[in-house]
């Protein structure tokens, strides 16, 4: 009878999933549901009936009770896997509403972080909670409470010292969610690396690099170290392009050619733009050009294009504007003063040598 029981509920709660998939065609979360639930329900259902049918249809016997407990923790641990079910599919629904392919997501950014932690959060307590209710219905557990509890002050120093680290990640995790310090992929700065925000968890946020590789920093670094937002505000950034040139450069010439070469440009967006020398030294002038793109990814490629179009316009066009160090000859006079030194200085040497080769000379004859 448990089994025939079992088997039917299961079979029944296989029926109300494909009905609610059906119905909820129009509704996807309703849908999604159903198709990741089918068999945690199923499991719930049949385990379930298998219980009540073993009370009503069984006596009391040696097997009774352990199977029971048995069956109790397989319907906890079925019920857990549904709630962890539901909070996925809730997660992926509004996850759906948030959407990061447009020009403007700083805020889709944000909910999409709110909603993963919560997420993480919420599947975290489900577990615990399923923990305990396993616990409490092992009857050898519930003697396990009691001494847990006379302990209770010296582990909860133990506990506290261990988790010291972990806890303040947890909460520095939650801080990072709520307050809005950085979101989903954000672009940032971390350690003198570029790359944009990957995921954020409760412990720790993994940050991909341009070159593809991950940093995983713990979620205190983000709390307790200053780094770089460029996207904290608004997606559009602003870039420079600066070039040390000689000092005959064509600054008119080489800024229509910037202007011209950026705003047709398909990575400009069409916010800033100039050109301007920002510093002069001895030997060379430093030109910047300033360009803005809608991210930190276009922003680098509209870079290495304006320095690329640049550094060919100068060598085709003004190759005299290329830097180049410059060396001054001494004035005539400073030059016969030179020689006449020089010829001072020979002289006396030669004076001085005279006597090395007397010596000579008389070592020779005898």
């Amino acid at each position: 009878m448990a089994l025939v029981a079992a088997a039917v509920a299961a079979t029944v709660g296989e029926l109300a999933a494909l009905g609610v998939r059906r119905l909820g065609r129009k509704h996807e979360i309703l849908a999604t549901l159903a198709q990741r639930g089918r068999r945690p329900l199923a499991g719930l259902l049949g385990t379930l009936a298998a219980i009540s049918s073993l009370q009503i249809y069984t006596s009391a016997a040696a097997w009774r009770q352990p199977t029971l407990t048995v069956l109790g923790l397989v319907a906890v641990a079925f019920g857990a896997g549904l709630a962890i079910v539901a909070a996925n599919v809730v997660q992926d629904v509004l996850l759906l509403r948030y959407r990061v392919d447009v020009a403007d997501n700083r805020r889709q950014r944000q909910r999409r972080t709110q909603v993963s932690l919560v997420k993480r959060l919420v599947v975290a307590l489900i577990v615990v909670v399923a923990v305990a209710a396993m616990l409490l219905t092992i009857p050898g557990a519930r003697g396990m409470g009691a001494s847990v509890l006379a302990s209770a002050g010296l582990l909860s120093v133990v506990a506290g010292l261990a988790a010291q680290t972990s806890l303040a990640n947890v909460f520095a995790g939650l801080q990072i969610a709520f307050t809005d310090a950085v979101r989903v992929d954000d672009v940032v700065v971390v350690e003198d690396e570029w790359g944009n925000i990957e995921d954020i968890t409760l412990t720790y946020v993994v940050v991909r690099l341009w070159d593809q590789r991950r940093l995983i920093l713990p979620s205190t670094y983000f709390t307790t170290t200053p780094f770089a937002n460029w996207t904290r505000n608004s997606a559009d950034i602003i870039g420079a392009v600066e070039l040390q040139l000689d000092w005959t450069v064509p600054v008119e010439e080489l800024r229509s050619r910037a202007e011209r070469f950026v705003r047709a440009h398909e990575l400009f967006n069409g916010q800033t733009f100039s050109v301007a020398v920002t510093e002069t030294s001895e030997r060379a002038v430093t030109v910047r050009v300033l360009v803005s793109a809608d991210s930190g990814g276009r922003l680098f490629d509209l870079r290495c294009a304006v320095r690329e179009e640049l550094v060919a316009f100068l060598q085709r066009e003004h190759p005299g504007a290329l830097p180049k160090v410059r060396f001054a000859s001494p004035p005539a006079a400073d030059q016969a003063a030179d020689q006449t030194t020089d010829q001072t200085a020979d002289r006396a040497t030669g004076a001085a040598r005279i006597p090395a080769q007397g010596h000579r000379t008389f070592s020779d004859r005898s």
